[in-house]
């Protein structure tokens, strides 16, 4: 093994008799550029809308679910993207959230969900990972687009200003605990878990924007804004 290794590291770093150091140096450094545009490319290319609802049972499923929801339509005309709250813009945490969901290429390889009834039996599984996930990294994805430090806590109702000002921004709680459900609907079980999810963070008296949302458009549906 040893004399395997020693005669390829000479030939690894013998001199090229065809080609000067200079046309390799500049070999090299054109094929990283290559290299690494085409890395770039392929990576940006599997954050799209598209490539994620390329699989039928993402788009009639999770897809559709969000379309109710705020953050595809909006008075503002800004639209969250699957990769924007499925994967975070840091590229140190995008690459190791790359590696762990091509293990989702392997359950839909298999055929682990696809139909509708499989979806909602895999939902609280699915669900669960995902929140566990969020509350680990601090709710990275939300961060994405919510910025705390720009937040107007003057625009908000006063329940949201004072759990943002108080448990999010001493680190108490992250956006996750009370924002389950915020584009997907929920498992069977889990409606009105926002309380429950609120008090164990150590947020009382907190309403979910989403059953908040949801009160408000009942009671004022003409009345219904963005956050």
């Amino acid at each position: 093994m040893k004399r395997w290794l020693g005669r390829y590291w000479r030939l690894l770093t013998r001199p090229s008799v065809h080609f000067s150091l200079g046309f390799l140096t500049l070999g090299g450094f054109i094929a990283g550029i290559i290299f690494w545009g085409g890395f770039n490319t392929a990576m940006e290319a599997t954050n799209t809308q598209q490539f994620c609802v390329a699989c039928h049972e993402m788009e009639r499923n999770p897809l559709r679910e969000m379309q109710d929801t705020i953050h595809y339509t909006n008075r503002s005309g800004v639209r969250a993207q699957c990769a924007d709250c499925h994967v975070p813009h840091g590229w140190t945490h995008k690459i190791a959230r790359k590696m762990e969901a091509s293990k989702e290429v392997w359950g839909w390889v298999f055929g682990t969900i696809r139909t509708e009834e499989q979806f909602e039996e895999k939902r609280l599984e699915l669900a669960q990972r995902e929140w566990a996930r969020l509350e680990a990294n601090d709710s990275l994805e939300c961060r994405n687009c919510h910025e705390f430090e720009h937040m107007d806590f003057t625009a908000q109702s006063s329940r949201a200003a004072r759990a943002h000002s108080t448990s999010l921004a001493s680190g108490e709680a992250t956006c996750i605990d009370c924002h389950k459900g915020i584009a997907h609907d929920l498992p069977a079980g889990h409606h009105g878990g926002y309380e429950a999810a609120a008090l164990e963070a150590g947020i009382p008296d907190v309403i979910s924007w989403v059953t908040h949302l949801g009160r408000a458009e009942a009671a004022v549906p003409s009345q219904l804004t963005a956050p």
